[in-house]
C-alpha cells in the first residue's frame, strides 16, 4: 500500500451548470481514520461516488489504494468495503443472506466467526427478511457485511450511523478503532461531529466543493481560540489589555474570555499574578471549528427566518 490510501487532488466535477467539486484536495493517511465534513450539497457524496469509480471526474486526479478509481474499479473493489447513508436491500432476502451476498461481491466469503460475532455486538438478528428491518438494522446488515469482509484495506463509510441509537453507535466506534489497530484505513463522512472528534486522526472539511481546511485537529485548533474559564480575587484589567485575549467577561469574580493559542503563555503568566482559585483552558471542539468555516452561512439562515417572521 502506498503511504496514502486515498490522494485527490484539483478534482473537478459538474452537472450542467452546477459545479459539485470546484478543485476539491483530499488525503487520507494509509491506516489512520479521516473525517470528511460539509453540509448537504457540498461534494462530500460526489467526490465518494468518484472514489468508488462510480462517477468519472472532469478534471483533477484521484488515487485510491494507488490504483486509479475509474480505470481499476473492479481490482479495487476487490480491496475496500462501503457503507453508504441510506441501505436498501432485497426484501425477500433474510439480513444473514443479504450480509453473505454482500462480502461475496468483493470475491471473498465472510469470515464466519467474526461475521457471528458482530452480529452479536449489533443484537443483529440475521434471520429477519430485509423487509421487516427499520432503517437502523439496514445499516446494522450494511456494517456487518464491510466489518466482517476479510482483507479489507480501506472503509469508506458515507453517514455509516444513520438510523443507529447511542448505544449502537458506541458499538460502532470499537469496531472503527479495532480496524484502524489492525492497519485499515478509514474515510468517514459523518454529521454527527462528536463522532468525527472521537474516532479520526484528520480532518478535512469542504465547502462548496472545495477544501477549506484540512489537518489534525490538533493544527486545526491552532487556526482558533481556547476558551478560559477562571475564579480570580484581582483586577483583571492588565489581563483584559494583552494582545490575544478576546470577549473577557467578569462576573463576581467569574472570569471568561478567549484567547489565541500563541497568546497561551503570556496569559497563564498574568493570570498566575491574580492567584485564581479555579482554572480550566477548553480547547475549540469539532463543532466549533465546522462552524467557524460555515457561520456566515449560518447567520444569513438566521437572519432569513428573522425576515420571514
Amino acid at each position: 500500500m502506498t503511504s496514502a490510501a486515498i490522494e485527490v487532488a484539483g478534482l473537478h466535477k459538474s452537472f450542467g451548470t452546477t459545479h459539485a467539486l470546484d478543485g476539491l484536495d483530499l488525503v487520507v493517511p494509509a491506516g489512520q481514520v479521516a473525517g470528511f465534513l460539509g453540509p448537504n450539497g457540498s461534494g462530500k457524496s460526489t467526490t465518494i461516488r468518484v472514489l468508488l469509480g462510480l462517477l468519472r471526474a472532469d478534471a483533477g486526479t484521484a488515487r485510491l489504494l494507488g490504483g486509479d478509481p475509474w480505470a481499476d474499479a473492479v481490482a479495487l473493489h476487490s480491496r475496500l468495503a462501503y457503507v453508504p447513508g441510506d441501505v436498501t436491500l432485497w426484501p425477500t432476502l433474510t439480513g444473514g443472506e443479504a450480509i453473505d451476498l454482500l462480502v461475496r461481491l468483493s470475491g471473498r466469503s465472510a469470515d464466519k466467526g467474526r461475521k457471528e460475532q458482530l452480529l452479536q455486538r449489533f443484537e443483529l438478528d440475521p434471520s429477519k427478511r430485509a423487509r421487516t428491518y427499520s432503517k437502523g438494522n439496514r445499516q446494522k446488515v450494511a456494517l456487518v457485511a464491510a466489518l466482517a469482509t476479510p482483507g479489507v484495506e480501506l472503509l469508506v463509510l458515507d453517514e455509516p450511523t444513520s438510523g443507529l441509537d447511542p448505544l449502537m453507535e458506541a458499538v460502532f466506534q470499537r469496531c472503527v478503532r479495532e480496524a484502524r489497530a489492525e492497519g485499515v484505513s478509514v474515510l468517514l463522512s459523518s454529521h454527527i461531529l462528536a463522532e468525527v472528534e472521537e474516532l479520526c486522526d484528520t480532518v478535512t472539511i469542504i465547502r462548496q466543493g472545495k477544501t477549506v481546511q484540512s489537518g489534525t485537529l490538533a493544527e486545526l485548533r491552532h487556526l482558533t481560540r481556547a476558551k478560559v474559564s477562571t475564579v480570580v480575587a484581582g483586577d483583571t484589567s492588565a489581563l483584559a489589555a494583552l494582545d490575544g485575549v478576546h470577549d473577557l467577561a467578569v462576573v463576581d469574580g467569574h472570569v471568561v474570555f478567549h484567547t489565541d493559542n500563541d497568546a497561551l503563555p503570556q496569559v497563564t503568566r498574568a493570570l498566575a499574578d491574580l492567584a485564581p482559585s479555579s482554572l480550566t483552558i477548553t480547547p475549540p471542539s469539532l463543532e466549533e471549528l465546522f462552524l467557524r468555516e460555515y457561520g456566515d452561512e449560518l447567520a444569513a439562515l438566521e437572519s432569513d427566518g428573522v425576515t420571514s417572521r
